[in-house]
């Protein structure tokens, strides 16, 4: 059996042409778990999480890159944040129950999307591009082709009900001369994919069904997972910097202070002797 919450990436040796394949199960359901979203916003995170392990396997930096889609309509915005080891995780918030859950009908008009880099050692880097078509696909391809200048095409698929996501990315690569024909080639028979069968075939079964008469060089697959990274002790920090008075006034006003993660909802409870503790260790030691 294939191996789901996988990324290969692959390169042709007769073009100039790389490619990837990310395939997410268990990542993509821990990513939804617990969320009250609509089935088109489940569908939305499916295709944003996985363009964003498509899009962090490009990167030639350790530090992450988050994906962004910021709307007008029924979705406020969704986000996906991915770090060069393929740990992600994300989130969307919405101002009112859509009723039309196409990727339009979620957005809105004049919404857009924006790529952030944050790598370790160096600056930022931020893409912002309007959003181009009915998809989440195209608009991707439009930040490519304004932001890189590079052809790019990506295929998404989400299905909420079964639990799975996956993409598929082509693009020419940076040092070539532009083979944009034998691209258009390998495009055309990429769009042939079905869900299907990216999300039930292995790599290797996907890419001889769409190039069996190209040479494909395959590399090792990369693991993908689902990581918030939040913890008691990170809340702790952040708790740290709220004068220890308002604490205590939040606990006597609700009878706790409870902190939900916004992308696990795990919930971290505090009491009165938690919140004196909080600084306690930085008290000066009194001499006896």
């Amino acid at each position: 059996m294939h191996s789901t919450d996988m990324i290969a990436r692959f390169a042709f040796r007769n073009h100039d042409v790389r490619g990837e394949l990310v395939r997410l199960q268990e990542s993509y359901q821990a990513l939804i778990a617990n969320h009250d979203y609509p089935l088109g916003v489940q569908k939305l995170l499916g295709e944003l999480m996985a363009v964003t392990s498509l899009l962090t396997a490009t990167l030639k930096f350790e530090g992450h890159i988050n994906v962004q889609v910021q709307g007008n309509g029924p979705l406020n915005y969704a986000t996906v944040n991915g770090s060069h080891d393929q740990a992600l995780r994300g989130v969307a918030r919405l101002t009112e129950t859509p009723k039309d859950e196409s990727f339009l009908g979620l957005v809105g008009e004049g919404a857009y999307l924006v790529i952030t880099l944050s790598p370790e050692h160096g600056e930022e880097y931020q893409g912002v591009v309007g959003i181009e078509g009915n998809s989440l696909a195209s608009t991707i391809e439009a930040y490519f082709a304004q932001s890189e200048q590079l052809p790019t095409k990506v295929w998404l698929f989400a299905n909420p009900e079964q639990g799975a996501a996956a993409g598929f990315f082509l693009q020419v690569l940076p040092a070539s001369d532009k083979d944009t024909e034998g691209f258009e080639h390998l495009s055309t028979l990429a769009a042939t994919l079905t869900a299907d069968e990216i999300t039930q075939l292995s790599t290797e079964e996907v890419l001889h069904r769409l190039y069996h008469e190209e040479q494909v060089e395959l590399y090792p697959e990369q693991a993908v997972r689902f990581f918030c990274g939040c913890s008691r002790a990170r809340t702790e920090t952040a708790l740290r910097s709220v004068p220890t008075a308002e604490l205590h006034d939040i606990i006597a006003e609700k009878g706790e202070l409870r902190l939900t993660c916004d992308y696990c909802l795990t919930d971290y409870v505090f009491n009165d002797f938690d919140v004196d503790a909080l600084n306690a260790h930085e008290a000066p030691s009194q001499a006896q």
